[in-house]
């Protein structure tokens, strides 16, 4: 698999890409990295004042104005779901991606200290949600030209280790997810799916898990654009249905 260190500078022009968790960490530095080579961006987080500076950054680099969309995954319906895709749709009149960077969280701890609640939680936001907001969009997916849909895995998802719990099974479910939902569009081939596993990077989940690291030791938000600039571009187009770890691939 060859992923270029650089994309070219309009490869998302004219395209619409919705980032969820936009607001901070890889999320934001997608957004930027996506609106930088084109692209318009719906930028969607619980935080207005995070989602605010991310938009002004954009505008102020000169991207294509942004729009935002405060939205709670963890507390939404079906409907409030197909009520986002719908103002997506009239705002921005199409999608030809999807980011799902949002993820949530609460520490390492033994099973034994995790309550049903904190599962319920990170079920919702960290699989369901990605299933039910693709789901809602794919109306708008299958009518672009050239769609790309990238759920954002995480190392022990596909490692399981002690302590990390919830977190890890909610984000294993979404290599199932991928691949039955590749397999169910192999008949829609301009819409294509993967996941993402970013690996070891300075992010503020890495800071949670380990408080006493040095950040700057680890790769940086920045270093991993190349993979999500590729998976979200044409350059990837043939790519469907994999499991891709930055950690485990070279940019060339």
């Amino acid at each position: 698999m060859t992923i270029p260190t650089q994309s070219a500078p309009d490869a998302l022009k004219d395209r619409v890409i919705l980032v969820t968790g936009a607001g901070a960490g890889l999320g934001r530095e997608a957004a930027l990295a996506y609106a930088k080579h084109g692209a318009t961006i719906a930028l969607l987080g619980r935080n207005d004042k995070k989602l605010e500076a991310v938009y002004d950054e954009i505008v102020a680099a000169g991207g294509a104005e942004p729009a935002m969309f405060p939205f709670d995954l963890a507390a939404a319906d079906d409907d409030g779901f197909e009520r986002l895709a719908g103002t997506i749709s009239y705002h921005l009149k199409r999608l030809d991606g999807i980011l799902h960077s949002a993820a949530a969280f609460f520490s390492l701890t033994p099973l034994h200290l995790q309550t049903l609640e904190q599962w319920n939680t990170l079920l919702k936001v960290n699989l369901a949600a990605p299933f039910a907001l693709t789901r809602a969009c794919l109306p708008l997916l299958k009518s672009a030209p050239d769609a790309s849909v990238i759920f954002t895995g995480e190392t022990h998802g596909n490692k399981p280790a002690a302590y990390w719990g919830g977190y890890a099974v909610s984000k294993s479910g979404l290599h199932a997810l991928t691949t039955i939902l590749s397999e169910e569009l192999e008949q829609t081939p301009h819409i294509r799916v993967n996941t993402l596993i970013p690996g070891l990077v300075n992010s503020p989940l890495r800071r949670k898990t380990h408080p006493a690291e040095d950040p700057d030791t680890l790769p940086q938000t920045a270093d991993l654009m190349p993979w999500y600039l590729w998976l979200m571009g044409p350059d990837s187009r043939e790519v469907r249905g994999q499991i891709i770890e930055c950690a485990g691939e070279k940019p060339v």
